[in-house]
């Protein structure tokens, strides 16, 4: 009986074929994987809503947008996978601001082109003829916010006097939170009436405003405080302390300082979050709170960014500085 002879040795066969294999294996890791209906879903619903409300919604490019965060999501399979594509989202909608609340309490940010850091405030000595008054950060709201607008107005009335020549308003290292408690808080210095605006990217404007102890926009009443104080001396001078550490909300209040007669800011630019953000819910309860319009002062300036000073001091003498203009 012939025996066949393969004219191929057994031993390369066997390598040949094993490296077609490799090779199939390879093509098939290299195809791109595949986004569940789920993720892309969800991802189509958080664009959706930037697309419809982002200050920057005029001018984004939102088809190069949305294939940039679909290729971000490539792959993804569940709400959390979708994050790094979030984030992206969230920087290409340049505002610096906008945030994404996880219902597992992460919170994402986009990368940020502006720092909202300063040294650590040097208050010093007062000098007695003047009213000194620290706005923090603050976040809360219902009863937790009418007790903080109350806490202000209570350390105005505290601090008043027959002898009260001016008053120094210190927003340095406030970074924000709720602004309706902060503006109910400091109206006897403001004065009542409009002291602001949000101007929307179609140019609408919306007022916020300061009367009888209550906060408001477009006269819908936010925050009231139970017992309202008028200052003694209406129009008195008021220096207006910020810092790089002074954002979001914590500018809307300088803002809100801008325009009122006898009224000089005093330190360093803000950090320049001057806009308004809204809060949108998603269907798994996620919150996307989007930048959707401007911050202005009562004249309808509008900011966006920095909110300058009046005069620029180094902060070991903001406080010296501010005084003497107050005593002047």
């Amino acid at each position: 009986m012939t025996k066949f002879k393969s004219p191929v040795p057994l031993k390369l066969l066997s390598l040949c074929l094993l490296s077609w294999i490799t090779l199939i294996r390879c093509n098939r890791e290299k195809e791109p994987a595949v986004t569940s209906v789920a993720a892309q879903t969800y991802l189509d619903e958080v664009v959706g809503l930037m697309k419809s409300n982002s200050i920057n919604r005029k001018t984004i490019d939102w088809t190069v947008f949305k294939a940039k965060v679909d290729a971000q999501a490539r792959g993804a399979q569940t709400i959390a996978d979708t994050y790094p594509a979030i984030q992206l989202g969230l920087t290409l909608l340049g505002d610096n601001h906008s945030m994404y609340y996880a219902t597992t309490g992460t919170t994402i940010y986009g990368n940020r082109t502006v720092s909202c850091t300063d040294i650590t405030p040097l208050t010093g000595t007062i000098y007695k003829g003047i009213g000194y008054v620290k706005v923090t950060t603050f976040n809360g709201g219902g009863s937790d916010a009418t007790k903080f607008a109350q806490a202000i107005q209570d350390a105005i009335k505290a601090a008043d006097g027959d002898s009260i020549i001016g008053w120094i308003v210190d927003l340095r290292g406030n970074l924000g939170g709720n602004m309706w408690p902060m503006v109910a808080g400091v109206g006897p210095l403001l004065g009542e009436g409009v002291c602001g605006y949000f101007i929307d990217p179609d140019g609408n404007a919306s007022p916020w405003s300061y009367q009888g102890g209550s906060s408001s926009l477009s006269n819908a009443e936010i925050t009231k405080v139970g017992s309202v104080y008028t200052v003694r001396k209406a129009g008195s001078k008021v220096a207006v302390l910020t810092d790089q550490a002074t954002a979001s909300s914590g500018e809307a209040v300088a803002i809100a300082f801008k325009g009122r007669p006898n009224t000089r800011s005093f330190g360093k630019a803000t950090c320049g979050l001057s806009t308004a953000n809204v809060t949108n819910k998603l269907s798994d309860g996620a919150l996307l709170n989007l930048s959707q319009s401007t911050m202005a002062n009562r004249s309808k300036q509008a900011y966006g960014s920095s909110v300058p000073v009046d005069e620029v001091v180094a902060a070991d003498k903001v406080m010296a500085e501010a005084t003497s203009w107050l005593l002047q």
